[in-house]
């Protein structure tokens, strides 16, 4: 249901304790484990992931092609291929996502709204708690 093809490789990280003020651009893979203030966006040209972990805090717009969350977002999120929100995801804003993988705990203050092609229904899973 969900493309499994290979991710991309994550080539750059904020580390914890790290507190960026302004806006970022970056390709292929980006993992954030500390503070952003600013919009965090993926080029277009080639696949990209985000990962935003459970010790990071966002305050900005997120676009990438496939968002992973358990942290905090305040800001609006455009995912263009898949979204995944862990347990301790939390989202202040609205959310545009063309799949969409849900787990138990995870928090969305907004509007979620489907990408969608003409005739195209949306693809949602909501995760199973696996304990």
């Amino acid at each position: 249901m969900f493309n499994k093809k290979k991710q991309p490789p994550i080539k750059s990280l904020i580390a914890e304790g790290s507190e960026i003020t302004g806006n970022i651009s970056f390709t292929d893979g980006l993992r954030v484990d500390g503070s952003i203030i600013g919009n965090i966006r993926a080029g277009e040209q080639i696949p990209s992931i985000l990962v935003i972990s459970e010790i990071a805090s966002i305050t900005g717009e997120v676009v990438a092609d496939h968002i992973i969350i358990n942290g905090s977002v305040k800001g609006p999120i455009h995912a263009r291929k898949m979204l995944e929100l862990q347990p301790k995801a939390r989202i202040e804003g609205d959310v545009e996502y063309a799949a969409l993988e849900m787990h138990q705990g995870a928090l969305i203050t907004g509007q979620l709204r489907p990408i969608l092609a003409e005739g195209e229904k949306p693809t949602l899973k909501l995760a199973a708690n696996n304990q």
